[in-house]
């Protein structure tokens, strides 16, 4: 998925100036090796390339942005490949599952963005709490649903705090919110928290265009806020100028709260008819088809060939020696 992803952002830009990719994830599928290694490979890039994995649950996504932006104001010749790509998987007949989902987002960040431009201030916290983990000893997540809403308001509450205590602008100031969300009703209970905070009257509708992606795709871990923002850029004809507060969270806990202001021309680089297309092509799954792939869904190092059935440009081949093999599709 996060190959395909880039695809789509590289047949468009090009290669030129990228000299790192970063892979945000917590869907690992090696503890040493880096899933945008593979990435790197099946996008054909050129050996003079850094690839990091970046770890810390749903935040993962925000990390490896921040981390991007380091390296363009160090040299603003290169632009960095941020790629976040997830697979929300809970046991079966448990709370969580109905949430589960699956997506990619890939982002070129860049000196002259032509979507948003990234305000220097954000508002950090961190706690460690246990309301969400994945042992390594499992393929599917654990989670403690009520303590995971609870952290999670309690971070965007406290990275709010920390943005305003490092002169960040005020609530009137910004003009849209855009959250990380597993599922869209925790966004709609934070904000909720923070309109009382501050004492500002709240709309749930004000964070409903945010929402239309991620109410398709389900969880999508790192992907998840970067999606609500596509949605947003996608699907709003008004945001010119218009400076938008972004909430990463990611459960442990660490949360950030940045914000940026949308270009001018953004209208002119917008996806929304590819995203519609897109979610259009997906497959719908029989109840049984669903559980025997959920059973079948966890890594394996033993030797496997996987069958042919994805209509993207990229496919798993399956496991040699223990190696673990991708290739294009030609589709």
């Amino acid at each position: 998925m996060g190959a395909a992803a880039a695809k789509e952002v590289l047949d468009r830009h090009g290669v030129e100036g990228i000299r790192t990719v970063l892979f945000a994830t917590e869907s690992g599928i090696d503890q040493s090796k880096a899933a945008g290694v593979f990435v790197h490979g099946l996008l054909g890039l050129p050996t003079n390339v850094r690839v990091v994995e970046l770890k810390q649950a749903c935040y993962g996504g925000t990390a490896a942005v921040q981390m991007a932006l380091g390296i363009i104001a160090r040299d603003p010749g290169e632009r960095v490949l941020v790629i976040a790509a997830d697979v929300a998987r809970y046991d079966v007949e448990t709370a969580a599952e109905p949430t589960q989902g699956a997506g990619a987002v890939a982002m070129l960040i860049a000196a002259d963005p032509d979507l948003v431009e990234l305000e220097p201030q954000s508002g950090l916290f961190t706690a460690d709490v246990d309301d969400f983990w994945r042992p390594n000893d499992r393929s599917t997540a654990l989670v403690d649903g009520r303590l995971s809403v609870t952290a999670y308001v309690d971070a965007f509450i406290g990275a709010w705090d920390d943005l305003a205590a490092r002169g960040g602008p005020g609530i009137e100031a910004i003009d849209r919110f855009v959250h990380h969300q597993p599922f869209t009703k925790m966004a709609i209970k934070a904000h909720r928290k923070l309109a009382q905070h501050v004492d500002v009257p709240f709309e749930e509708t004000e964070l409903a265009v945010g929402f239309t992606y991620n109410r398709q795709t389900g969880n999508t871990y790192t992907a998840s806020l970067w999606i609500a923002l596509g949605a947003l850029l996608d699907l709003d004809d008004d945001l010119a100028g218009a400076r938008i507060g972004m909430f990463s969270y990611g459960s442990g806990s660490v949360g950030e709260l940045m914000t940026g202001v949308v270009r001018p021309e953004y209208r002119d680089h917008r996806r929304t008819g590819r995203v519609a297309e897109l979610l259009a092509a997906r497959v719908p799954l029989s109840v049984e088809a669903y559980r025997e792939l959920h059973a079948a869904g966890a890594a394996t190092s033993d030797d496997v060939e996987r069958p042919r059935v994805t209509a993207g440009p990229f496919r798993f081949a399956g496991v040699t020696g223990g190696a673990r093999h991708y290739e294009a599709t030609g589709a």
